[in-house]
Parts: structure tokens; C-alpha cells; sequence
């Protein structure tokens, strides 16, 4: 009797170094990539009403609903569809936390609570309905529906955590980088040395990228009074992106795989 276990191809990367290097990039993007267009175009932070964050957020959702229903009607991995719908998970996380912190006047602590509760309702029903959450079982319609759900929900916490931190916490900008820096290797380190579910580790790996990425994009582009660099944000975003269309062409873009 064979009792080799097969498998067939997923419909998102494999969990390399590779990846998570472009994921941290990504939502580095994001964060400036959001701001540029709210903040910059649509002049949010200087608007009584916020409205920016509202357009923005209604843009970025477009892209982000066409993006991924291009990537789920694909018949294989794409790596140009899975990054891109990746990009504007992560604009549209930043533009919708800052019009739910700022606009609806939630505020960080309150916005990234409810943000929290959203992602553990997101796995809970994931995992109801497939039995397992992990992303190599990401091959089929009704998977990747849960996944990018839960994917969208995890890049608005992680803004949310971002500027929670920063700003509530006071650690500003590169003291945020730094702790979700630190939090990122210990996740590492108990990913090789211990027997804690990679399942698990993977998710929390991939919540704390965004909070890492929103903090790094706001040292760059917010203004030196603010604890920032001041950058344009048009131009950081533009450099960003070339780095990831370049690494997405330089690195190995090969396909997860599931069991069958």
C-alpha cells in the first residue's frame, strides 16, 4: 500500500526568506503609497472632515476587489496578480485604519481592538469551515475568499498597531520599527528552535510585517517635526515599488503546495 502523501500546487508562494523580504517591502509601500494619495493628493491631515481618508479608501478598495478577483480567477500561481493584490491589501488596510482612528475618531487603541477581534473572527470562521488555516491549503475559490479576507483584515490591524505604538506608546517612529523588529526575530527564533505550530507563527509573522512596514514608511515620508524624514511620498513609494518589481524578477518565484 502507498501511503506517500501527494500534492498539488497552491495559489500563493511559497513562505521563503524571499517572500517575507518583498512582504516587509510591500507594506513599507503601503503605508507611504496611502499616505501620498490621502495625504498628499486629497490633503487629509490638514482637512477638518477628513475626507481624504474616506476617497482614498474607496480608490484602494477598487483596486484591491479587482486585483484579487483577478488573482482567485486564475487557474495557477501568478506572482505579478498574488503581489500586486498584496500592495493594495496593504494601501487599502492604511487608508481604512486612518478613517477609522482618525475620521470616525476611534482612536489607535480603540481602532486596533476591534481591528484584532476582526482577524481572530476572520481565522475562527476560516477554520469552521476548512478545518485548517494554513496557507498551503490555499488552492481553491473558497479558501483564497478567507484568505484575502482575513489577509485584508491583518494589514488594517498592523496600521493600526503601527501608530497605536508610535503615537500612544510614544516610541515614535523608529522605536516602533525597532520593537516589531524584535518581535519578527523572536518569532523566528521560535519558528527553528521550538515546536510552537508554524501555523500559528506564520500568522502572527505576517500581522507584525504590517505594523513593521507602516512604521518604517512613516519615518520616511512624515515631516522632520513629527519624527520623521520628510520624504516625498510619491517618490519613496515610487522607489519602493521598482525595488519589488526587481526582486520579484530577481528572486525565485516558486508556487506553495497543499496536500491532496
Amino acid at each position: 500500500m502507498n501511503n506517500k502523501l501527494s500534492h498539488g500546487l497552491g495559489k500563493v508562494p511559497a513562505v521563503t526568506l524571499g517572500f517575507w523580504i518583498i512582504k516587509i517591502l510591500a507594506t513599507t509601500l503601503g503605508e507611504t503609497g496611502g499616505d501620498a494619495l490621502t495625504m498628499t493628493v486629497f490633503h487629509a491631515d490638514t482637512d477638518a472632515n477628513n475626507g481624504g481618508y474616506l476617497i482614498g479608501t474607496g480608490i484602494f478598495l477598487a483596486i484591491f476587489v479587482a486585483a484579487v478577483a483577478a488573482q482567485i480567477s486564475t487557474k495557477k500561481f501568478n506572482s505579478w496578480l498574488y503581489w500586486l493584490a498584496i500592495v493594495a491589501s496593504t494601501t487599502v488596510g492604511t487608508t481604512l485604519a486612518d478613517f477609522f482612528d482618525r475620521s470616525l475618531g476611534i482612536g489607535y487603541t480603540g481602532g486596533a481592538s476591534i481591528l484584532l477581534l476582526c482577524v481572530l473572527a476572520s481565522l475562527a470562521l476560516w477554520y469552521l469551515a476548512m478545518g485548517t488555516v494554513d496557507v498551503q491549503t490555499v488552492a481553491t475559490p473558497r479558501v483564497e475568499i478567507f484568505y484575502w479576507m482575513t489577509i485584508t483584515f491583518s494589514q488594517t490591524l498592523g496600521t493600526a498597531l503601527g501608530d497605536w505604538l508610535a503615537d500612544t506608546g510614544g516610541l515614535g517612529y523608529e522605536g516602533g520599527a525597532l520593537v516589531f523588529g524584535l518581535a519578527l526575530a523572536i518569532v523566528a527564533m521560535l519558528y527553528f528552535w521550538t515546536e510552537v505550530s508554524h501555523v500559528f507563527l506564520f500568522w502572527t509573522a505576517f500581522i507584525l510585517t504590517r505594523p513593521l512596514g507602516a512604521t518604517v514608511g512613516d519615518f520616511l515620508d512624515k515631516p522632520i517635526s513629527q519624527g520623521g524624514l520628510s520624504l516625498s511620498r510619491p517618490l519613496a513609494s515610487a522607489v519602493l515599488a521598482a525595488v519589488i518589481v526587481g526582486l520579484i524578477m530577481l528572486m525565485p518565484q516558486r508556487t506553495g503546495r497543499h496536500p491532496t
